[in-house]
């Protein structure tokens, strides 16, 4: 009988992929989903074969270069691999692969949703209708929000997301502006009435709406720069459903504190799980709308990433090329 390879989890996934895991391989599963700290993370990498992160788990160069020779495959629960040092998994003879393209409609979901929240200041709404608030009634000029209809959206980074969140907003008549490092085929930008800008800042300095949408790499980081978000018009706003380290959190709190940007609606964060507290208080006053990484939340989208990872780790032990890879030149 063949020798069942060692995978260790390192989060609670789906009961489903969990008991399929069992299945098919000598799982090490971790019930109480209490994070590893690096300590346990580098105790894991030691007896594993195969290791299942997430996107909270950090595997540094540090941890891969104490790894034993066992490790074979890093398998990301994850659309990113920003949190693996891939460079390094890889001269060390570690595969690393990810679950891209099940995440994307789920995202696109999400954000469109952030873009409709913040003009239209939902969730401040919601709030007056709460317990210890007395609501007085319906006036003309109370809660006025701004119209998503006909305002123009910049979606940084066209890859997957990005064209399907480009797909819902063309559907409440929004405009489509957007830049890539390369354009897109013609027939999508026709299909979406998109325009290309080569230039980020000439881009930033005319929308309505920014959607952040490009993987964080080492190029992207701050891409969004205090410089770039000065660009942005004073009735702007920001929607960030894809990595905090893409924007300088710092300067976005601070242009939208004095107004120089309308408002944000944000799902990650350059530090998470921490929160600044300046943006805790933007959110108490309205001018952003803050939701705890919630993005890719679906049920049906998590079960698909865990039959990705089952898919990669069957691939790659039946002596295949596992379909997900994460090669040298997606760096």
């Amino acid at each position: 009988m063949k020798k069942r390879p060692h995978v260790v989890v390192t989060r609670r996934l789906p009961d489903a992929i969990e008991t399929r895991m069992r299945e098919l391989f000598e799982t090490e599963l971790n019930i109480d989903d209490v994070p590893m700290s690096p300590d346990a993370l580098a105790a894991a990498m030691q007896r594993a074969e195969v290791l299942v992160p997430t996107v909270t788990d950090r595997i540094d160069s540090a941890l891969i270069a104490a790894s034993g020779p066992q490790l074979k495959l890093i398998a990301s629960f994850s659309n990113g691999f920003d949190h693996i040092d891939v460079e390094a998994a890889l001269k060390r003879g570690i595969a690393v692969t990810n679950t891209p393209g099940v995440l994307t409609e789920d995202t696109a979901d999400m954000t469109m949703a952030l873009i409709l929240a913040v003009p239209r200041r939902l969730v401040e709404g919601a709030r007056v209708l709460s317990a210890d608030r007395d609501w007085a009634g319906w006036t003309p000029t109370w809660m006025l929000g701004r119209r998503v209809t006909g305002k123009r959206l910049g979606i940084v980074g066209m890859g997957r997301i990005g064209q399907a969140v480009a797909r819902r907003a063309k559907a409440f008549g929004v405009s489509i502006h957007y830049h890539n490092r390369h354009r897109v085929a013609p027939k999508v930008e026709e299909a979406l009435e998109a325009t290309w800008w080569d230039s980020l800042d000439q881009m930033l300095a005319r929308m309505d709406i920014i959607s952040i949408n490009c993987p964080h790499t080492p190029g992207t980081y701050h891409l969004l720069s205090e410089r770039r978000l000065k660009l942005m018009r004073p009735e702007a706003y920001l929607v960030n459903t894809a990595r905090g380290e893409i924007v300088d959190e710092a300067a976005l709190i601070k242009l939208i504190a004095s107004g120089a940007i309308a408002g944000a609606g944000l799902d990650v964060y350059e530090n998470e799980p921490m929160i600044n507290p300046k943006l805790l208080r933007l959110a108490e006053a309205g001018k952003v709308v803050l939701l705890p990484h919630m993005g890719s939340a679906t049920i049906e989208g998590r079960i698909e990433m865990g039959e990705k990872v089952l898919i990669n780790i069957r691939a790659f032990f039946d002596g295949h090329k596992p379909p997900d890879r994460v090669l040298p030149s997606m760096l």
